[in-house]
């Protein structure tokens, strides 16, 4: 294992951040924290707890895992695509260094980013309501392994986009929706036995869920199906990546 080339890769991505600090961390933090005011203290204050939490701390992991999400998403792309864009890629490619080392540098460095901004979000969310974790260790799980499977779907973007408008596409039109059907404003159990089942179809559900219950012990799914299917979503990805980096689909021209 080239230790060397991971730490260059990962400490280059993380420089890139303290550089679009408004952009990387504060813009985030300020809009999920807009939702805490409207929806937290506003609307919630006026509304029933759900499974005996009250709504602005029922909506807290959903909240969190949006911007997880998003910003893991948005910085795995953007970190291949950059190379591509200017062609340094061939640089990285030419280098002896392994599929694994190039992939841990820029995936560990988005999957950071986003623990970053998750935890700064966590704290916030604690100043306008309630929050009490039952389950610390399972929580840090849940973060870890969501930011690293979506900086490895943002590491697939970022390979498959041929412009910047398909780079932004998922972040901007496919997370957001995902995340807000996906039960963070509403538990799924609301809705009709026909829509509960659409609503599985969801992958974000699992996330928003199993995140749900390391805080307070109540969920959609059972946090375990939830851990199964990110690890089996994390899997596939790294399948998908493993063939790309030995064929060089979308790499080499």
């Amino acid at each position: 294992m080239n230790i060397e080339a991971i730490k260059s890769i990962y400490v280059y991505e993380m420089a890139r951040t303290r550089r679009t600090l408004l952009q990387s961390i504060v813009s985030p933090v300020l809009s999920t924290a807009l939702y805490f005011v409207v929806f937290g203290a506003a609307v919630g204050s006026r509304m029933e707890a759900i499974d005996g939490v009250s709504y602005g701390g029922f909506i807290t992991p959903g909240l969190i895992m949006l911007a997880l999400v998003t910003q893991c998403v948005s910085n795995g792309s953007a970190g291949i695509y950059f190379p591509k864009f200017t062609g340094t890629i061939y640089e990285i490619l030419s280098a002896p260094v392994a599929f694994t080392e190039i992939v841990i540098g820029y995936v560990g460095a988005a999957a950071t980013k986003g623990m970053i901004v998750g935890l700064i979000i966590l704290a916030t969310a604690a100043v306008f309501v309630d929050l009490h974790i039952l389950h610390p260790v399972m929580m840090l799980l849940f973060m870890v392994l969501t930011s690293v499977t979506f900086s490895l779907a943002g590491f697939l973007i970022g390979i498959y986009a041929k412009n910047f408008e398909q780079l932004s596409l998922v972040p901007s039109l496919v997370i957001p929706p995902l995340t807000f059907l996906g039960g963070t404003f509403y538990s799924i159990e609301m809705l009709p036995p026909f829509w509960q089942a659409v609503s599985h179809l969801n992958p974000v559900l699992y996330l928003v869920s199993g995140f749900r219950w390391s805080f307070f012990g109540t969920s959609d799914v059972d946090p375990t199906i939830s851990l199964v299917m990110i690890g089996a979503f994390m899997l596939l990805l790294l399948g998908v990546l493993s063939w790309i980096f030995k064929t060089g689909y979308k790499l080499r021209p």
